[in-house]
């Protein structure tokens, strides 16, 4: 029984291994090959006690929304304006029908009230706050799936902050 239970632990931990290992190789294609697109963001407080320095982002195209009228989970299509800024198109349950110049953005919707689209925090060095205080926009990369990977914070000029 002893040899099993080796055996059986040896296989699960080369299984959390091989998955670790494919969700790490994913984000790095998404970051590689992704489209970039620029969300405006909404203000919210960057302060946490627990966690140090950080932006809790909520991007402007989830304002004005009644969560109880779309799905839980679905896309959020947008299309691009010529500097990479994303305008709202439209919040779908599945990821076609899509337009030609359209891109998917998956999201959430927790509760009524609010509508989580992209990456929802952005950490940073402490004592930095001032720096990313003047952030416009939040840059996210996107796959045809809608998938998406926070890349960066930018100012009104479209330049990233770092």
């Amino acid at each position: 029984m002893k040899k099993y239970k080796w055996i059986i632990i040896l296989l699960n931990l080369v299984l959390l291994l091989v998955y670790f290992n494919y969700s790490v190789a994913e984000k790095e294609t998404l970051l590689k090959e992704g489209q970039p697109i620029l969300l405006k963001l909404a203000p919210v407080d960057p302060r946490s006690l627990m966690q140090g320095d950080y932006m809790n982002l909520r991007y402007d195209i989830s304002n004005n929304i009644n969560a109880e009228q779309i799905p839980k989970r679905g896309y959020c299509v947008v299309t691009l304006d010529p500097k990479g800024i994303a305008q709202f198109v439209r919040f779908q349950k599945d990821p076609t029908p899509l337009k030609t110049g359209e891109h998917l953005i998956k999201y959430t919707s927790p509760n009524s009230w609010n509508i989580n689209i992209g990456a929802e925090s952005f950490f940073f060095q402490e004592g930095h706050a001032e720096k990313y205080s003047n952030a416009k926009y939040g840059g996210i990369k996107t796959d045809k799936d809608g998938n998406s990977l926070l890349i960066g914070l930018y100012d009104e000029q479209l330049k990233q902050i770092k």
